[in-house]
């Protein structure tokens, strides 16, 4: 079936990541930046080039399309979901993306910054793809492979199947959201427009990876009211609301509660933002924990100690905001076995050991179950993210766009 194509998702994915489209978490507007909408243009272009007629970006940066059924059967509408946004964490302006071709094990020095070199030793999953190509940046940026990997896989498998439209398949949907990376991604969805059932988001790592549980998680806000004197005259007068939130932070546990101190199913309390005067202090943090009754517990705890420490302040208050920000997918797709069975056996035909993981964080895919549309998470390929040392297999890339075929192929034989 794959004997006599040429995969284009890593010709399309060194030409995506040279365009920038970091999203701002400070940004108030849809999407938070403008220039996302540079590389959701010309996905929308391209997609109509491969014949698909209806797709089109909205005003919100969204990108839209649809695969016309092949089969009579009634089949499921399946969707395939990636992000256009790169991370605020790393600089994604004017990536260089390199393609080391046949590696073989040795350290790749990154030319524009020799100080980033990619180790084996630090990277075990590199010993996987001796004999692979291999696509860097140049040391100085992000690659861009979360999520631009999905992205150009997507719009590979838009053209196999364009191209061989005698592989039966129900009607498959494309979308293409911004700002995931800043937990905007699906903010302005058109769930009604999309008109699916279920969903897969690619946007994970090693090859045969699939993702069906992710974290819990609200925010916190925490804002510590003190008492403003001149500080000529402040004896006996002022808190400092700033000092206050001093001992909150120290006063968390440094060996447990906190990203740094947990891993696997462990969730965590971590604060993300500070700024204020010492009249007015404000703390955001992030609360995480796979079992959703689990972000009450530390919420709680929280705001335990808080009290705590303003027991000896008496004339100071503070406020306890709470926000809703994703929840585990997992609760959703229980409900729905055969959304992640039917991903197991394609990833097993694309000849991929299954590899069964939970995100800690979440996914579009996280929003969208809840919206409506049960989505778990397939791997891109995508490895080191958010770093200047993120690389990406293209052989991985390719057996992700198999595996995609594969799926829509398993859909349909049982319908």
């Amino acid at each position: 079936m794959f004997d006599n194509y040429r995969f284009t998702a890593a010709e399309r994915f060194l030409r995506y990541v040279q365009i920038d489209t970091q999203s701002d978490p400070l940004s108030t507007s849809h999407p938070t930046t403008e220039k996302q909408k540079d590389l959701s243009r010309l996905l929308a272009e391209e997609l109509k080039q491969i014949g698909l007629a209806d797709a089109h970006m909205d005003e919100w940066g969204y990108v839209y399309a649809t695969i016309p059924a092949t089969t009579d059967k009634k089949v499921p509408v399946i969707c395939f979901c990636a992000h256009v946004d790169t991370a605020p964490d790393c600089s994604g302006t004017n990536v260089k993306p390199i393609l080391h071709k046949n590696y073989q094990g040795d350290d790749i020095v990154l030319p524009d910054d020799t100080t980033q070199v990619l180790r084996m030793t630090e990277y075990p999953y590199l010993q996987k793809l001796l004999g692979h190509d291999i696509i860097t940046a140049s040391g100085t940026t992000l690659l861009g492979s979360d999520d631009k990997a999905g992205v150009a896989e997507i719009m590979d498998l838009a053209n196999f199947l364009q191209q061989h439209k005698e592989i039966k398949h129900g009607e498959i949907k494309i979308l293409f959201t911004p700002d995931e990376e800043v937990g905007q991604g699906t903010a302005k969805v058109d769930m009604q427009k999309l008109g699916a059932d279920f969903g897969y988001t690619l946007d994970s790592g090693d090859a045969g990876a699939l993702e069906d549980e992710t974290f819990s998680a609200d925010g916190v806000q925490v804002i510590i009211h003190g008492v403003i004197s001149h500080p000529g005259y402040a004896k006996g007068k002022m808190i400092n609301a700033m000092k206050i939130a001093g001992e909150i932070l120290a006063a968390l546990p440094k060996d447990r509660l906190s990203p740094e101190s947990t891993d696997g199913k462990r969730g965590f309390i971590h604060p993300v933002r500070m700024e204020g005067i010492a009249e007015k202090c404000t703390i955001d943090f992030i609360i995480r924990d796979f079992e959703t009754a689990g972000l009450q517990k530390k919420e709680d705890y929280l705001r335990t100690q808080i009290e705590e420490r303003l027991r000896t302040y008496p004339k100071a208050s503070f406020e306890f905001k709470v926000t809703e920000q994703y929840r585990n997918m997992k609760e959703v797709l229980d409900l729905h076995p055969q959304v992640v069975n039917y991903a197991k056996e394609a990833i097993e035909r694309a000849g991929l050991q299954l590899k069964m993981e939970s995100i800690r964080g979440g996914t579009d895919g996280s929003r969208l179950s809840f919206m409506g549309l049960p989505c778990p998470n397939l791997f891109a390929g995508e490895q080191a993210i958010h770093s200047k040392l993120e690389f990406i297999s293209v052989q991985d890339m390719n057996k992700a766009v198999e595996t995609m075929v594969h799926l829509v192929k398993v859909w349909e034989e049982n319908s």
